[in-house]
């Protein structure tokens, strides 16, 4: 047995590799607290950072949040310790959507490849054109297997499929435009210069599709896509389904915890990936997502693969904004106050 020390470095460095996960709109929306007695990291939505029009039963913040913990478990084991995830541990505190406790490494649990936890650093979403080149059968397969692991299911369509999802999408992306509240909402979340961390850089937004084959989100609700950039797609996307059988809050938490892994794994294979979420936000569309699924499973996300250039770095909160050291304590063995800066690995 080997006794690991949680100093602040480490500590930081935990919280840091959690932030790194995507999330809706890049709202980050997750608070983490430490008990020092149980070396247990409580995990925590952020009321102020939601989506009321986008999301209002909280699906999308629940993926975001279990992309975290799947972050947080591949960093906890690779700094040594043996990650026990408790999801919705507590149901009179619904606000507190996961716990992770730092158990001794004896045995093994998780994701914890090396590969993993250096992809967590790297893992960019790219809404840019992929190349069209066909992403191997043994990837496709090896991918579909870390969902499964986290108990989801990805699938590949077959083309005509293909088409309907994003034709689905495409008409998520005009509802959006017509709803007044919901363009305010996302332009509320495209960040300007310094953005404090939250919300999307225009740089990382990426163009339209010259062909209006893939439906890119437009962020900024420009209502005339004559007004945005655009370039020229891969003529066949590659979608993956990203489903659970059933449709709870815990099956939300699992869901992001396949998708992170299966978006960590994919960078491992130098495979870009973005998101396609705009049918999801309409429970209609949403529904017709799954129409092809047999037996019936519930969609919760599209995501676009290939090859092509990496998306820009996202901006990221830093540590100590999402950090709640209040229950920290004089009886742990080590000052668990974050230094000030942000690693972002």
């Amino acid at each position: 047995m080997r006794t690991v020390a949680l100093d602040a470095a480490t500590l930081e460095k935990l919280i840091s590799a959690a932030v790194a996960a995507p999330s809706i709109h890049n709202t980050q929306p997750w608070h983490y607290r430490l008990d020092p007695d149980t070396l247990t990291l409580a995990v925590r939505a952020a009321s102020e950072r939601t989506l009321p029009c986008a999301d209002p039963a909280g699906r999308a913040l629940h993926v975001s949040i279990g992309a975290a913990v799947l972050n947080l478990r591949v960093a906890v084991a690779r700094h040594g310790w043996r990650p026990v995830v408790r999801m919705l541990p507590d149901p009179a505190d619904p606000a507190l959507l996961a716990t992770v406790r730092l158990a001794d490494a004896a045995r093994s649990a998780g994701p914890h490849r090396k590969e993993l936890y250096e992809a967590l650093w790297r893992r960019r979403s790219s809404r840019f054109p992929f190349t069209g080149h066909p992403v191997p059968e043994p990837v496709r397969a090896e991918l579909a297997e870390a969902a499964h692991t986290e108990g989801a299911t990805l699938r590949f369509p077959a083309p005509d499929e293909v088409a309907r999802l994003l034709a689905l999408t495409a008409k998520g992306e005009r509802r959006d435009a017509a709803d007044a509240a919901r363009r305010a909402e996302t332009r509320d979340w495209v960040s300007g210069p310094g953005g404090g961390g939250l919300g999307l850089a225009a740089g990382t937004l990426g163009p339209q599709d010259a062909r209006g084959r893939v439906p890119v989100r437009d962020f900024t609700g420009a209502r005339r896509t004559g007004m945005l950039p655009s370039r020229l797609f891969e003529p066949r996307p590659l979608l993956a389904v990203l489903s659970t059988p059933h449709d709870r809050r815990v099956d939300w938490l699992r869901a992001g915890q396949a998708l992170e892994h299966v978006l960590l794994l994919a960078t491992v294979h130098r495979v870009r990936a973005s998101l396609l979420h705009q049918a999801l936000e309409w429970p209609d569309l949403r529904g017709a997502l799954g129409g092809a699924e047999r037996p019936a499973r519930h969609v919760q996300m599209l995501v676009r693969l290939g090859y092509g250039p990496p998306g820009p770095a996202g901006a990221r909160l830093p540590v100590q904004a999402v950090l709640d050291t209040a229950r920290t304590g004089s009886r742990a063995p080590h000052s668990y106050t974050v230094p000030a800066g942000q690693q972002r690995g």
